[in-house]
């Protein structure tokens, strides 16, 4: 298929990807409906039942255009984290706010910096505006600090994107050494601290916020912890000057009403979100289980989910994800090596756990004969 003419070279010279394949796109090709929704981070507890009360009370105005300024919800975070309004975008999701960010600081043959095989949506956008990325690997089943910073230096980098804790390997970098990370940004560039995950972090994974600090800024969501990753909920915290450049180039209706009424009302419902959150490290726990009960290695979280080591090679994890695909169970694997040996799978309903532990075996089993009759 020849592309537009009409297309930019740009545009052109780019792949028709997608950075995620979707459940409903999978269901949709494998003929059947997932029996547990495990693969994409979300919140199976649901969101504050408070927010969904929320929700249907603003349904009726959805006919109303929403506050572009987002005014009610930035004056109710900048409350919550002690911090002014002017310190704080809100787009929907993080995934817009790394589009927004990008499209603000990178050209055509601007230099980028990330880990090799971190969140890829921030790729995705990179290439879609011309930069020029740089991976680094990880060191372990961590981002590797020292080394980003260093190929920011060496490359004279605009941005470096640093996801703790991490996707997709849950492990999480102590505050201090993220301190120390923000401290060494080279001059004339940005770290994006994607936080994400930060309402299931330990505390000692997050620094404090120092919104005077212009090396870096910081991402959050309400698509994962307060259960509304469907709403599309997310905000940026940085220095003043540059979150008022997102009015240059951001949609300034791109929230909805119902969305913005949402993260209020789930923002106000605390102890909803800290019952979620001892929920969610019990799960964490219970998956740790069910890995060592079938010989694979759990490895340390601090999201929501929990990072399987399957311990062979990544054709191996392969054969086992397709298993669980084909046993109705919908999880997710790091796409490159070493990554790659390990699944992911999201934390949720005791039934979900349940359906998993159940298909588990069989998947490893039919992965581990697969890998036996392979020629050497």
């Amino acid at each position: 298929m020849i592309d537009d003419p009409r297309l930019t070279p740009l545009a052109a010279s780019l792949p028709a990807t997608v950075p995620f394949v979707g459940l409903e796109a999978q269901e949709r090709t494998q003929g059947f409906a997932f029996d547990a929704r495990l693969g994409a981070n979300e919140n199976g507890f649901g969101p504050s039942p408070k927010a969904i009360q929320a929700m249907a009370a603003a349904a009726a105005d959805a006919w109303k255009y929403p506050d572009p300024e987002n005014y009610d919800l930035k004056d109710a975070l900048a409350a919550f984290h002690g911090i002014t309004p002017q310190n704080i975008a809100i787009d929907a999701g993080i995934d817009t706010l790394l589009g927004v960010i990008t499209r603000l600081l990178i050209g055509p043959g601007d230099q980028v910096v990330t880990s090799l095989g971190a969140y890829p949506t921030f790729n995705y956008h990179v290439a879609g505006y011309g930069g020029t990325l740089h991976s680094v690997p990880y060191a372990g089943d961590h981002e590797d600090i020292d080394r980003l910073i260093a190929k920011a230096h060496e490359t004279a980098a605009k941005l470096i994107y640093f996801a703790n804790p991490d996707n997709p390997m849950g492990s999480h970098h102590s505050a201090d050494d993220v301190s120390r990370m923000i401290s060494a940004v080279p001059e004339g560039c940005l770290l994006i601290l994607d936080e994400a995950y930060a309402e299931t972090a330990p505390a000692d994974a997050l620094p404090p916020l120092d919104v005077t600090d212009t090396r870096v800024i910081r991402m959050r969501t309400f698509s994962k912890a307060y259960g509304l990753a469907g709403a599309r909920v997310g905000y940026a915290i940085g220095a003043a000057p540059l979150i008022r450049a997102f009015d240059k180039v951001r949609n300034h209706f791109g929230m909805s009403r119902v969305s913005q009424a949402a993260a209020l009302a789930a923002l106000a419902d605390q102890a909803y979100l800290a019952e979620v959150t001892r929920q969610t490290i019990a799960a964490r726990a219970h998956l740790a289980d069910i890995a060592r009960e079938n010989g694979l290695r759990p490895l340390p979280s601090a999201a929501n989910f929990v990072t399987m080591d399957c311990g062979r090679d990544g054709a191996f994890a392969t054969d086992i994800l397709k298993g669980l695909i084909a046993r109705r169970i919908f999880v997710r694997m790091p796409g490159v090596p070493p990554l790659n040996r390990c699944i992911r799978v999201s934390c949720g309903p005791e039934a979900d756990m349940a359906a998993f532990a159940a298909a588990l075996p069989d998947a490893i089993t039919a992965a581990t004969e697969n890998a036996e009759i392979q020629p050497a």
